[in-house]
């Protein structure tokens, strides 16, 4: 049973990579914590892993709907949040051991609801011309702030951080959300690493090796998961995936309140 309900939750979650570009970990981690049992750092150390591999084939498997070339178009502003949230990654894991993270859960879940609303009412915003058309020299160090506090809330939670990265590159740089998505996957990927690297250093990183079987049919799931997602991709219009972003982000930030609140 376990073997079974650790696929079927790379394959549920891996959906969201495929499909919105995201790496899923805040779905994953409650998962980990309450349903398999893990303690809180290892089941990060896990969640980190398996994000890895979900947002490393979920951005391949995107490239068939949205094409390489264009998504690479959009490196430099890649590169902008990628330097903070590197930085923000690194510092994020001596947090993540030493500080208790109710607050910053807090913040970023009500940072999430208000994102969310934004994404609800986005063609309201945009139609009476309420957009961020900021010049380079503000969107430059902005993004690179936000980058900053993307990478100390991948690094604390154990999450790909695409959650913060799509709607940082929609309102900050308005790109459009098919492309967010691939490209926020492309900043994840070495800020997941940052990370696992970092725990490796601190000694937390025993459990991938303890857990190799677990992770590996978890990542299979997402594998499969991620093929599926991206498939759908282009069934959906623009419109559609921020309104299905909406939601998620909604979800995701009432769990993580309510899981505080029931600490």
């Amino acid at each position: 049973m376990r073997n079974f309900l650790s696929i079927l939750t790379g394959f549920l979650v891996g959906n969201l990579g495929g499909l919105m570009g995201l790496g899923g970990a805040e779905f994953r981690i409650p998962v980990l914590i309450y349903i398999f049992k893990f303690a809180i750092l290892p089941g990060i150390v896990i969640n980190l892993t398996v994000s890895f591999f979900t947002v490393l084939f979920s951005f391949i498997f995107r490239g068939f709907i949205v094409p390489f070339d264009l998504v690479f178009s959009y490196i430099l502003i890649a590169l902008n949040i990628l330097m903070g949230s590197l930085i923000g990654s690194y510092v994020g894991v001596h947090f993540a051991t030493s500080v208790n993270q109710a607050l910053l859960k807090k913040i970023v879940a009500i940072f999430l609801i208000f994102v969310a609303l934004i994404l609800f009412f986005h063609d309201l915003v945009y139609e009476n011309g309420y957009i961020l058309n900021l010049q380079n020299i503000v969107r430059i160090p902005l993004g690179f702030v936000l980058g900053v506090f993307i990478g100390v809330f991948s690094s604390m939670l154990g999450v790909a951080g695409g959650e913060l990265i799509i709607p940082t590159l929609l309102f900050i740089y308005n790109v459009d959300i098919k492309i967010a998505g691939s490209v926020s996957l492309m900043i994840s990927l070495p800020t997941i690493i940052m990370g696992i690297y970092k725990y490796n250093k601190k000694g937390f990183s025993k459990v991938i090796s303890e857990e190799k079987n677990f992770i590996f049919l978890m990542v299979i799931g997402s594998i499969l998961g991620s093929l599926l997602g991206s498939f759908f991709l282009k069934q959906f219009s623009s419109h559609g995936l921020r309104v299905m972003l909406g939601v998620v982000l909604t979800i995701s930030s009432l769990k993580m309140l309510y899981i505080n609140k029931k600490n």
